[in-house]
């Protein structure tokens, strides 16, 4: 079974503008990509939207906010499992629905 977490869980970042670096952890035996989606792209910039993380292993996501009113949002990191040899990260979102997701609390303050 596909299993993907955030690490750390959640994100705290200012209101004034700031970033948070967190590690999406795959701790299953397949591959799998990945696509985040965001409550509010006006003050947040995600890096990668898309990508892969391999079995076993993590792959960064940095989180920036721009400066803006403060408030809670939330990323939704949805994945799906790929074969090995997969180049496109964005196809498996294209062909049908995540085979699961996981959420990340953003609070700016």
């Amino acid at each position: 079974m596909a299993a993907l977490a955030a690490d750390p869980a959640n994100a705290a970042v200012p209101a004034a503008g700031g970033s948070s670096t967190h590690q999406l952890v795959n701790s299953g035996a397949s591959r799998l990509a990945f696509k985040v989606k965001s409550s509010n792209n006006t003050e947040y910039r995600l890096k990668p939207v898309f990508g892969f993380v391999e079995a076993g292993a993590s792959a960064p996501l940095e989180i920036t906010r721009l400066a803006g009113p403060p408030k809670d949002d939330k990323l939704v990191v949805q994945f799906a499992e790929v074969a090995a040899d997969a180049t496109d990260p964005q196809a498996p979102f294209k062909a049908g629905p995540a085979a699961g997701e996981v959420v990340i609390p953003v609070s700016a303050a």
